[in-house]
């Protein structure tokens, strides 16, 4: 019941605004018939200002966002692994180990996940590289290794 009443507020603004914008001759005759409704009618736009003045800067953020997606690519995720296989022309598989905790013994397990990337800088087996998400590239390619961190050890 709490929600219900938030969201009546949220949306009743908007239709007194449109009625104060296209009804000012409506507030003057107001004005003259008693000094009640004046007051209200006063309260009732300082609320309205109030609430479109709130709405701006998230407005103008929303636009803000759009033109930065709009320039950029956005925050893509990364990871750091390391190379178990490059058997493949340009795709390599890249484990990127995690720790996770257990529910029931609260011991930090590792878990290990398998990632096919695509690489053109000529990564080998046991190199530390940094991929990012990209855009699908094959049935089961959607990373791309953007360095390598540390060459393995031979």
């Amino acid at each position: 019941m709490f929600r219900r009443k938030k969201k009546e507020e949220a949306v009743q603004p908007i239709p007194a605004e449109e009625t104060a914008a296209t009804g000012a001759g409506s507030e003057a005759a107001a004005g003259s018939e008693g000094s009640a409704s004046p007051t209200v009618s006063a309260a009732g736009t300082g609320a309205e200002q109030a609430t479109v003045s709130a709405a701006e800067p998230l407005a103008s953020k929303a636009r803000n966002a759009v033109k930065s997606t709009a320039r950029g690519r956005g925050n893509r995720v990364q990871k750091v692994g390391i190379v178990s296989s490059d058997k493949m022309q340009k795709t390599v598989v890249v484990r990127v180990d995690r720790l996770v905790l257990h529910r029931k013994y609260r011991r930090y397990v590792r878990r290990t996940s398998k990632f096919m990337a695509h690489d053109d800088l000529g990564s080998t087996t046991g190199d530390r590289v940094r991929i990012v998400e990209t855009r699908p590239l094959s049935a089961r390619k959607r990373w791309r290794v953007v360095e390598i961190v540390q060459k393995a050890a031979k």
